[in-house]
């Protein structure tokens, strides 16, 4: 194909980070094809539903005031529950309604604006288009194939297509040999699901005790996950709720639980029910998110390609944070490109220049913090399920006027620990905080 037929650049997904990506790089002028298995941007995207505007402004600038965002979150709550109580650690911060640093969003509102931005500066954003290959010539990824029969060329290829558990481009795209992208284990991956709910605005404000406009989150652990490794939350939109969590695929698969299983069983718990009443599911959605931490990182720049978001593997489950990774990441591969393009130079080792960005940046600062985090659940699951329960006995003990002295109820609650183990949970817990460490 003739050069002038050629992109600089062409990107697989327009998620947060295709479209950070495709926008860094047409604002520089670079000839860029921003490319859409969806009917349109964030139609087949999905996330927990938190987007924290730092990064969007660092792409953006001030228009990012104009994105369709839902509610500026001015409380935090973090619930470890039992099947009877949770325990609760709530943060309400008053400084954010004046400054906000996260917002809840809807993808399927917020992923074709962002987008929109791409298009703007310049980008060819084309949707319902599937790429089902990466062009391989001599050892190099030289362009897609897609769906429709047309194959795009381009100096660069960027892949953003989320995480591609065994169909993705990255698994099967050999050089050399040897695929992009080893297979993943099923304890690497979590399986999400979440449910849209529509609510009343001023009954989500009464019920969640927010003022007009603002919003806040709730993700709990322990039973809420029936035990299993993760967390499930409602988040507070304009009308509507995003509900859902998950867990790893590797303890599905031990459990044969499904993930219904698991929303089902949240929604029933005595304290969740509640806030939900009256609320109608209009959207259900599913989605797979990486969990392999700093040692599942593929390698993210090679001959004519970079790697950007889930399909990276950059994924924070401890501080529930995707979308900034992805939007900074994406921004990283679009610096580098527009370098590759100054210095007409696209080889292997000047595109390996996005590896040392992110080397350098506070992403794999903190991928390599929490490395050792969701492994550090799996192995222990006393962490979500036994030890919630002796502190849930413990406290109500605490708590209860029965006419017992307060003496009588310290030696009880002592001899509850030693029964289950006082040492051994001191242990675990100091383990824990050290994982995060």
């Amino acid at each position: 194909m003739a050069d002038e037929e050629k992109f600089d650049a062409v990107v697989v997904g327009a998620g947060p980070a295709g479209s950070a990506a495709a926008l860094t790089m047409a604002k520089a002028g670079l000839q860029v094809a921003l490319l859409e298995r969806g009917a349109r941007p964030g139609a087949k995207n999905v996330m927990g539903g938190i987007l924290y505007n730092h990064y969007l402004e660092e792409i953006v600038g001030e228009d990012w005031k104009q994105a369709p965002l839902e509610r500026p979150i001015i409380e935090e709550r973090r619930w470890l529950m039992t099947p009877d109580a949770y325990i609760a650690l709530d943060y309400k911060n008053l400084r954010n309604r004046t400054h906000p640093h996260s917002y809840s969003v809807l993808r399927a509102r917020f992923d074709p604006w962002f987008a929109e931005q791409a298009e703007k500066a310049g980008a060819m954003v084309v949707p319902e288009t599937v790429v089902d290959r990466l062009i391989v010539r001599n050892g190099r990824v030289v362009g897609v194939g897609t769906g429709r029969g047309d194959d795009l060329y381009a100096e660069v290829t960027i892949i953003c297509e989320g995480i591609g558990l065994g169909t993705g481009l990255l698994e099967n795209t050999k050089i050399d040999g040897r695929p992009l992208r080893r297979k993943l284990r099923p304890d690497e991956v979590a399986m999400a699901v979440k449910e849209i709910m529509q609510l009343d605005s001023r009954i989500i404000e009464e019920r969640f005790n927010c003022d007009p406009g603002e919003g806040c989150t709730i993700e709990c652990f322990g039973d809420s996950t029936m035990g299993m490794s993760g967390f499930m939350f409602i988040y507070t939109n304009k009308d509507t709720l995003s509900v859902g969590g998950g867990a790893l695929l590797s303890e599905f698969n031990k459990t044969l639980r499904t993930p219904n299983d698991l929303m089902e069983h949240f929604k029933q718990h005595p304290a969740i029910k509640p806030l939900l009443r009256g609320a109608e599911t209009v959207e259900y959605l599913a989605h797979l998110i990486p969990e392999g931490g700093y040692r599942g990182i593929p390698k993210v720049a090679g001959p004519g390609y970079l790697v950007c978001g889930d399909a990276a593997m950059l994924s924070n489950p401890v501080h529930r944070e995707g979308s900034n990774l992805a939007m900074d990441s994406g921004r990283l591969a679009g610096e580098t490109v527009i370098h590759c393009k100054e210095m007409g130079d696209f080889s292997e080792h000047r595109l390996g220049e996005y590896r040392g960005k992110l080397d350098a940046s506070w992403i794999m600062a903190d991928m390599k913090k929490y490395d050792k985090a969701v492994p550090l659940l799996e192995h222990n699951p006393q962490l979500l399920s036994k030890y919630p329960a002796v502190a849930d006995n413990a406290l109500d003990e605490f708590f209860r006027v029965d006419g017992t002295s307060k003496w009588d109820k310290q030696r009880k609650i002592f001899k509850m620990l030693r029964k289950e183990g006082l040492f051994r949970m001191g242990w675990d817990t100091f383990k824990s905080v050290w994982a995060m460490k």
